[in-house]
């Protein structure tokens, strides 16, 4: 589905009839890709209408030259969750750099947000400045990295655990969870520009801790974002749960079932203090 937003056609996917959630996907990653990761925490449950929203240069919302920032970004998706949820409250999820620009939104609607989920998320965007764990490999079975189309070869350089069950997971996606979709020219000139990749609000505190449901999902390993910096954010989150998997990077390498869990139970969190 389209929706033009400040001259710009972005796209997104609608699930489901109910509270509305946004879901923002992590840098290059679609809308697409993220429903079908997510699409599971829903099924049975009833309730929920399911925005996906494909950010600037993502998926198949193109890239535009007015957009040269990450604060341009939120300033759209703002303007694009104005136009889906009107007044209503929704809760919100974000996964890596969809996590970063969803506690932006939170910034901007806090009185309006139900509950924030993150996974993996970008806390601190610039990279020199993130706590990260040093790069390691849990398990990596014998073989395994000869079997790799080179297309896989780049996502495969940052997992913990590289094994068969993970690869086949990840090529049963409908499109790679890192460098997959979008236009990679527009992503650059922002990604590789520290002054573009970020946001100019205050990302480590919140003008007051949020007390809705939340849930934090981070890997020990995570090489790319590390788990201590979101550690670090929990005062403004008093109802946050907080988990660190061990045996899992920035891709959650063989997690996602638990990380469901985990998700339902967040969800149920959401609906108990919605419902009161």
């Amino acid at each position: 589905m389209k929706l033009n937003v400040r001259n710009l056609p972005v796209n997104f996917e609608m699930h489901g009839a109910g509270r509305p959630i946004v879901l923002l996907p992590g840098w290059t990653m679609s809308a697409h890709a993220m429903a079908y990761l997510y699409e599971p925490n829903f099924a049975g449950r009833q309730g929920w209408k399911r925005y996906y929203i494909d950010p600037p240069g993502h998926g198949a919302t193109p890239g535009a030259d007015s957009i040269t920032c990450l604060d341009d970004f939120l300033a759209l998706l703002l303007d694009v969750i104005d136009i889906l949820a009107g007044s209503e409250p929704f809760a919100l999820s974000g996964l890596s750099l969809g996590a970063y620009l969803a506690r932006g939104i939170l910034h901007r609607r806090q009185e309006n947000v139900l509950g924030l989920s993150m996974v993996v998320p970008v806390i601190i965007a610039e990279d020199n400045g993130r706590k990260r764990a040093p790069a390691t490999v849990i398990v990596q079975e014998p073989g395994i990295m000869d079997e790799l189309a080179e297309d896989e070869q780049d996502m495969f350089s940052i997992a913990v655990v590289r094994t068969r069950q993970f690869l086949n997971g990840m090529r049963e996606m409908p499109q790679p969870p890192i460098g997959g979709s979008g236009d990679m020219e527009f992503l650059d000139k922002i990604r590789l520009n520290p002054g573009s990749y970020r946001c100019s609000y205050a990302a480590q505190s919140l003008p007051r801790p949020f007390p809705g449901p939340t849930l934090i999902v981070t890997g020990r390993q995570d090489a790319s974002v590390g788990y201590e910096d979101a550690w670090s954010i929990l005062d403004d989150y008093p109802r946050a749960t907080f988990v660190a998997f061990d045996r899992a990077g920035h891709l959650m390498e063989e997690k996602f079932d638990l990380v469901h869990i985990l998700m339902r139970e967040w969800l149920d969190r959401v609906e108990e203090s919605t419902n009161q």
